[in-house]
């Protein structure tokens, strides 16, 4: 894997904004992450600026434990995104909105965008704790 391209800023009135790119084999894979008060907005895309399907995940009350995940736009039979959305919710505590342009039936190459995801946003802090994560 090799860094394109790295952006980050962070001077809005705490909204903090983080771009980058990863190369894996022949696949480009593009990454924004946008920090508000209590969510992230979050895009992947795969070899183009493409926005693609649209996912919304939100945590459930603590008696719960899990995430509530719903897709906003895109096709219903492309769930490429739901698991990262939900997953993210229970990585991070917050509230998800995920554009996802993943092919469908590629899920190596989803397995590796979420790996990067998640990894960029621990190195960032965007993460709980692991004691609280745990039970992921």
């Amino acid at each position: 894997m090799e860094s394109l391209k790295e952006a980050q800023s962070s001077g809005n009135g705490g909204i903090q904004v983080s771009c980058f790119s990863e190369a894996i084999n022949d696949v480009t894979l593009h990454f924004q992450i946008i920090r508000l008060c209590r969510q992230i907005y979050a895009w992947i895309s795969c070899n183009s600026a493409k926005f693609g399907n649209l996912y919304a995940a939100a945590p459930m009350p603590p008696t719960k434990n899990g995430a509530s995940v719903s897709c906003m736009l895109g096709g219903a039979s492309d769930n490429t995104g739901t698991g990262i959305a939900r997953r993210l919710v229970l990585k991070t505590g917050l509230h998800i909105i995920l554009a996802c342009n993943i092919p469908k039936n590629s899920p190596m190459l989803e397995a590796e965008a979420e790996k990067m995801l998640i990894k960029k946003l621990i190195n960032l802090g965007y993460t709980k704790p692991k004691s609280e994560s745990s039970s992921s």
